[in-house]
């Protein structure tokens, strides 16, 4: 078990940087927690742990967010739960890199709700960009940043 404080929580469903978060994970000895509401298959490792919940809107988001604190980095695409997120004091991070903050989530809420109502309307057809290696690589960035800065603001003596 890690005497590592901080927590990784992965809203896994959709994510396409598992990979990613397992090896900055594993080089800090975090706790990742896989999120998801089907079977997903994780590495074996003792600080990876997989979390089946059950069907239904917003379960996984519920169970990230009651465990989130301001020693957890949660991983997601989901402005819904990033907004919940933070308002638990956690760090979050898109699966493209973009960091999720409290000056930010407004925008980011309003864009959404703004693209859904755009979509159900039959303006807007297409959805996200396609995810891509330059994406990967932010997040990379992103995810190592936050972990280096949480680890700083946890322990200043070190």
């Amino acid at each position: 078990m890690s005497a590592n404080p901080i927590t990784i929580f992965i809203d896994a469903d959709a994510c396409p940087v598992k990979d990613e978060v397992y090896k900055v994970a594993a080089r800090h000895g975090l706790k990742t927690f896989v999120v998801a509401n089907a079977f997903i298959h994780v590495p074996r490792d003792l600080l990876i742990e997989r979390v089946v919940v059950s069907a239904g809107p917003d379960v996984a988001d519920d169970w990230i967010v009651e465990k989130a604190s301001d020693a957890a980095i949660v991983i997601t695409a989901d402005i819904p739960l990033a907004h919940r997120a933070l308002k638990a004091g956690a760090t979050v991070i898109g699966s493209t890199g973009k960091p999720f903050t409290e000056s930010s989530i407004g925008m980011a809420l309003a864009t959404r709700n703004l693209m859904q109502d755009l979509r159900e309307t039959g303006v807007v057809t297409g959805g996200p960009k396609p995810f891509g290696p330059r994406d990967r690589s932010a997040f990379l960035q992103a995810l190592e940043l936050a972990v280096v800065q949480m680890k700083r603001r946890i322990n200043p003596a070190r």
